[in-house]
C-alpha cells in the first residue's frame, strides 16, 4: 500500500496535469484508511452472547444474541461474524446461520442474532465469536477470536408415552407402582381433596360436616412394581433414536408418580438407583444429554456383576441389537426375573433380517417379550408389550 502511494504520487509529480493529480488524491483515502485498518487492534473488541433458548431439545431450534463492544469508533467496513465450535456436528449446522456480515461504521456497538434449527443432542462449547473484515478492496484483511466461551446442553427429544407396567406382584419389590391396585383400606394414612372417582366409602364424612369440603381418605398401597431399565450403549446406527426412547421411557415413569432404576452400560458405565423426582430425572436427563455409543466389548461381558446384585422382578431391555448371549446372560443372573421386554430400535422403514428374527424367535421361547420399535410407535410401546 505504501509503495502504491509512493507510485502514485510520483506518477502525479513527473506527469503532472488534472488526472494524474486526480488518481493520487483519489487513491489517497483509500490507502490511508488500509494503512489505519493495518494498526486498528481488533483484539480490544469485546463480546457478549444472551442465548434465548436456554434449555434446547434435540431437533428444535437454538437462538442467541451476539453483541460486540468496543472503546474507540474507528470505522469498519465490511465485517463478517461467525461463531466458533467444538462440535463436529454443530459446525455442520452452523455453516449458513452461525456467519453474518455486517456494516458496523463507526457504532461503538453492534449485535446479530442468529437461529440454528435442529440442533444436535450433545454438550456443544461456544468458544468465541470471529471477526473479520477488510478495507474497501480487501487489501488488508483481520481476524480475530473474540473469546464468549459457553455450553450449551442440547437434551434428547422425549414423547408423551401412556406408561403401563409389564409385570406386577402383591407386597413386593423396593419400587413404588406407577397405579395402585390393592389398597389396604383398614387403615388411613391420611386425607386429601376429593377427586371425581373416589369412592363414596372413602369420604371422610366427619370433616365434610365440618368445613363444607369434600375430603378422602388415603391408604397404603399394596400394590408395588420393580421396575429395571438396561440400556445397550453398543455402536448402533439407530443409537440416536434409543437415546429419545429411553428419556421418553424415564420421563413416563416419573409423570406415572411411578420409580424405576436405571443402568447405562457403555464405557463408562451409569447407574441411577432410583429415578422417582423430577430432580432425580433431571440428573438422567443430563446423563442422556452427553452419552455415546462408547461401549466397546459385548454388553454380556459388561451387566452380568450388576445384574447379580440387583433384584428385580420386571426388566426392560432397551438396545440395538438382541443377541442370544445377552438373552442367556439375563436369564441366568436375574433369578427374581418374572417379566423381560426387550426393545429393539429401529429406524423408520428399517427391516429386520434373518438373523436377528433367529435371535428374536429365541427370547420368545425363553419367555422374553421382544418388540421392534422406532420413533413411529413410541406411545404405544407398553400397551402393546402388555397385550402380548
Amino acid at each position: 500500500m505504501l509503495i502504491l502511494l509512493f507510485l502514485t504520487f510520483s506518477f502525479a509529480m513527473f506527469q503532472g496535469g488534472f488526472v494524474s493529480w486526480f488518481i493520487f488524491y483519489v487513491s489517497v483515502p483509500f490507502i490511508l484508511y488500509s494503512v489505519l485498518l493495518s494498526f486498528y487492534p481488533l483484539r480490544n473488541l469485546r463480546a457478549e452472547r444472551v442465548v434465548h433458548t436456554p434449555r434446547v431439545r434435540s431437533g428444535h431450534r437454538f437462538s442467541a444474541t451476539v453483541t460486540v463492544r468496543r472503546a474507540f469508533p474507528f470505522p469498519l467496513l465490511y465485517t463478517v461474524l461467525e461463531e466458533q465450535a467444538q462440535s463436529a456436528r454443530l459446525k455442520v449446522r452452523m455453516a449458513d446461520a452461525g456467519r453474518q456480515l455486517l456494516l458496523p461504521g463507526f457504532r461503538r456497538e453492534f449485535s446479530w442474532t442468529y437461529e440454528i434449527g435442529e440442533m444436535p443432542r450433545g454438550e456443544h462449547v461456544l468458544e468465541g465469536v470471529t471477526v473479520e473484515t477488510a478495507d474497501f478492496f480487501g487489501w488488508v484483511k483481520k481476524r480475530q477470536l473474540l473469546p464468549a466461551r459457553q455450553s450449551v446442553l442440547v437434551y434428547p427429544n422425549t414423547v408423551e408415552m401412556m406408561y403401563r407396567p409389564i409385570g406386577s406382584s402383591f407386597d413386593q419389590g423396593s419400587i413404588a407402582a406407577p397405579f395402585t391396585l390393592v389398597k389396604d383400606t383398614t387403615m388411613a394414612s391420611g386425607i386429601r381433596d376429593y377427586q371425581p372417582g373416589d369412592r363414596v366409602s372413602w369420604i371422610r364424612w366427619k370433616s365434610f360436616a365440618r368445613t363444607q369440603t369434600m375430603r378422602t381418605k388415603e391408604f397404603e398401597d399394596r400394590q408395588s412394581q420393580d421396575l429395571f431399565l438396561l440400556d445397550d450403549r453398543s455402536p448402533s446406527e439407530s443409537f440416536e433414536i434409543q437415546v429419545e426412547l429411553i428419556a421418553s421411557i424415564l420421563t413416563s415413569v416419573v409423570a406415572s408418580h411411578a420409580s424405576v432404576a436405571y443402568l447405562s452400560a457403555g464405557t463408562p458405565r451409569a447407574f441411577f438407583p432410583l429415578i422417582q423426582s423430577d430432580e432425580q430425572l433431571q440428573r438422567a436427563l443430563y446423563h442422556l444429554a452427553k452419552v455415546q455409543d462408547d461401549l466397546d466389548r459385548p454388553i454380556e461381558a459388561v451387566v452380568g456383576q450388576d445384574l447379580k446384585q440387583v433384584r428385580v422382578s420386571s426388566l426392560v431391555y432397551v438396545t440395538g441389537s438382541l443377541s442370544r448371549e445377552m438373552v442367556d446372560e439375563i436369564r441366568r443372573n436375574v433369578t427374581s426375573l418374572s417379566q423381560c421386554l426387550c426393545l429393539v430400535v429401529t429406524e423408520a422403514g428399517q427391516s429386520v433380517t434373518p438373523e436377528d428374527e433367529k435371535n428374536h424367535q429365541y427370547a420368545k421361547s425363553k419367555g422374553f417379550h421382544v418388540k421392534v420399535i422406532g420413533p413411529e410407535n413410541f406411545a404405544s410401546a407398553f400397551m402393546e408389550a402388555n397385550r402380548s
